[in-house]
C-alpha cells in the first residue's frame, strides 16, 4: 500500500503543534508564579537568603512577603520594675526623619540607663523659630504605648523646671553604655534634668561587631518600633502611594522611588562625587539594568526642575510630589514655609516603594534602607556609571542587603 506524503507531513505538523502547545502551557504555568517589577524583561529568583538571582537582561523582583524578618528584642511586659524616675531627659528632633530615628533611639537608651523620665520631644526645622509639636507629624499615643514598660514618658516637662535647671549634654547618634557612664551620668547625677544634643560622627548604619548588651534591645525598639505617622500625614502618604500604583497599572501597580534632589546635587560635597548621580546618570543606569520606558518613578524632588528632563525623556512616567499630591492637601503639606512635611513624605514613600534607588549617598539612604530591611523590602539598588551596554541589577544591590551588615540586621532575625 502506498503512503500519501501529504498525510505524513500533516501528521508531523500536528505532533509539532502539540509539543509547542505543551511547552507554552508549561512556561506560562511557571512564569505566572513569579511577579515582576516595573521594567523587568526576564525572570529573577530568590534564594533562601533573600538574595536575587537574575539573568543578564532582567531587573529586580518584588519581595516575597514570607521573607519579612521578625524583631529579635523582647519588650518588658509591665512598668512595675521601672521604679520612681530620678530626673528627666529632654531633646528635640531636627533635620528630618532620617535623623529622627537615631535621635529617638539615643534619648530612649539614655533614659533607660539612667532611670529617667523621657519628655516627648518637639520638632525643629533648619531655620530659627521653625518649631512643631511632636503630634503634628507623629502619633504621640503610639509612641507612648510603645515605650510603656520600658521608660517613663511624659508629654511636657513640669513648669517648675526652668532652663537654668537643665544641663545640655552632647551625645553621639550611636551611643554606648560606656559613653553614658563616662559623659552623661555624672552630669545627670548633679543636675537631675538634662537636655540631649545628638551629633552624627558617621552617616553609615552598619551593625556593631561588639557583643550585644541589654540596652541593644531598647535601641532596636526605639529605632524601629516607636515612630508612626499621625493619621492625617499617613493619609497623605497612602493617597500618594495609591496614586503611583494606579499610574503603574501596566506593571501590576509597582513603582520605583528615587532619592534625587536638585538642591543636594548642587552642594559642594556632591560636585564630582561618585556618590551623587544626576537625572541623566540615573536614566542611563536604570536603562542598562533592564528597566523599560513605561516604568513609574517617584522623585523626592518636590517640584519639577528642568535638570530632570533627561530622566523624563527616557521614563515619561516620572513624578514629583507636586504632580501626585491631592490638591486639597498641597497648601498644608507642599506649600508650607518649611519643608518638614515634604521630608517625611519622601522618607515614607521611599520606605514603601517596590524598589528604592538612592541617587545621593547619606543618612537618608542609610535609614530608609534600615526601615526597608525591617519590613522585608530589600530591593535597594545603588547607582553606578556602567560602561557596558547592559548589566545585572544584582551587581548593584545595596551592600546593606548583600552583606547583611545594616544595624537593622542586629534587630531583626
Amino acid at each position: 500500500m502506498g503512503v500519501d506524503l501529504r498525510q505524513v507531513v500533516a501528521g508531523i505538523l500536528t505532533i509539532t503543534m502539540f509539543v509547542m502547545l505543551g511547552n507554552m502551557i508549561k512556561r506560562e504555568h511557571f512564569d505566572s508564579v513569579h511577579e515582576k517589577l516595573p521594567g523587568v524583561t526576564e525572570d529573577a529568583h530568590y534564594s533562601e537568603q533573600g538574595i536575587v538571582s537574575v539573568s543578564k537582561t532582567s531587573g529586580p523582583r518584588k519581595e516575597d512577603s514570607g521573607g519579612e524578618l521578625k524583631p529579635c528584642w523582647e519588650k518588658p511586659e509591665s512598668a512595675e520594675a521601672l521604679g520612681d524616675p530620678k530626673g528627666s531627659i529632654t531633646f528635640s528632633l531636627i533635620n528630618g526623619p532620617e535623623y529622627h530615628v537615631s535621635q529617638i533611639s539615643a534619648a530612649v537608651v539614655v533614659a533607660k540607663y539612667l532611670g529617667a523620665t523621657l519628655v516627648i520631644p518637639d520638632i525643629r526645622g533648619t531655620t530659627p523659630g521653625d518649631k512643631r509639636s511632636f503630634e503634628d507629624i507623629y502619633d504621640v499615643d503610639k509612641f507612648m504605648q510603645s515605650l510603656d514598660g520600658v521608660v517613663n514618658v511624659m508629654k511636657e516637662q513640669p513648669s517648675e523646671i526652668s532652663a537654668q535647671d537643665v544641663a545640655v549634654v552632647k551625645v553621639p547618634s550611636k551611643i554606648t553604655e560606656d559613653y553614658i557612664a563616662d559623659h552623661v551620668e555624672p552630669v545627670f547625677r548633679t543636675k537631675s534634668n538634662i537636655r540631649l544634643a545628638t551629633y552624627f560622627p558617621s552617616v553609615n548604619m552598619r551593625k556593631k561587631k561588639t557583643q550585644k548588651s541589654e540596652l541593644d534591645a531598647v535601641m532596636c525598639l526605639a529605632m524601629f518600633g516607636t515612630l508612626e505617622l499621625q493619621p492625617e500625614v499617613r493619609e497623605v502618604v497612602d493617597s500618594m502611594v495609591e496614586r503611583l500604583r494606579t499610574l503603574s497599572r501596566k506593571s501590576d501597580g509597582r513603582f520605583l522611588a528615587v532619592d534625587l534632589r536638585v538642591g543636594m546635587l548642587e552642594r559642594k560635597n556632591c560636585q564630582g562625587s561618585k556618590k551623587c548621580f544626576n537625572a541623566q546618570e540615573i536614566a542611563e543606569f536604570l536603562q542598562k539594568i533592564g528597566y523599560k520606558k513605561d516604568t513609574t518613578i517617584y522623585l523626592t524632588q518636590s517640584r519639577w526642575d528642568s535638570s530632570l528632563d533627561a530622566l523624563k525623556e527616557v521614563f515619561p512616567k516620572t513624578y514629583t510630589k507636586e504632580s501626585i499630591m491631592p490638591v486639597v492637601k498641597k497648601a498644608k503639606f507642599l506649600n508650607a514655609e518649611d519643608s518638614e512635611f515634604e521630608k517625611v513624605i519622601d522618607y515614607y514613600i521611599c520606605s514603601e516603594s517596590d524598589v528604592f534607588v538612592p541617587a545621593i549617598s547619606g543618612l537618608f539612604y542609610s535609614n530608609v534602607a534600615g526601615k526597608r530591611i525591617a519590613s522585608g523590602r530589600t530591593q535597594i539598588l545603588v547607582p553606578a556609571i556602567i560602561e557596558s551596554p547592559s548589566a545585572s541589577p544584582t551587581d548593584h544591590l545595596s551592600s546593606y542587603v548583600v552583606k547583611k551588615n545594616h544595624l537593622a540586621h542586629s534587630c531583626f532575625c
